[in-house]
């Protein structure tokens, strides 16, 4: 695992959105062009980090992460909300603008 992901991760302070993913997953590659516009629409509100899980596996185990796509959303590295699979981008951005 990657520890230094980890910990700037865990140390980042304010609001973060976290994907797991993996290339070879539909319910993903539905998912990239929402977590693509998320991220124009958070910038400088909020972090968005994306990790491959077959590339990230160490750092998803320790986060948790069983199943693709998988979201967390973090404050101050305190994990705050987290879902698995589909989800509508509005409601994602909404579950992030909370924690902002």
């Amino acid at each position: 695992m990657d520890k230094e992901k980890l910990n700037s991760l865990m140390n980042e302070k304010g609001t973060v959105l976290v994907e797991f993913y993996a290339t070879w997953c539909p319910h993903c590659q539905r998912m990239a062009p929402v977590v693509e516009d998320l991220k124009a629409l958070l910038d400088g509100r909020a972090a968005v980090y994306q990790f491959d899980i077959d590339r990230n596996g160490g750092l998803a185990d320790e986060l948790g992460a069983k199943s693709v796509p998988t979201f967390i959303v973090y404050r101050d590295g305190q994990e705050m909300w987290r879902t698995v699979g589909e989800i509508d981008g509005q409601t994602l951005l909404s579950k992030v603008e909370e924690y902002i």
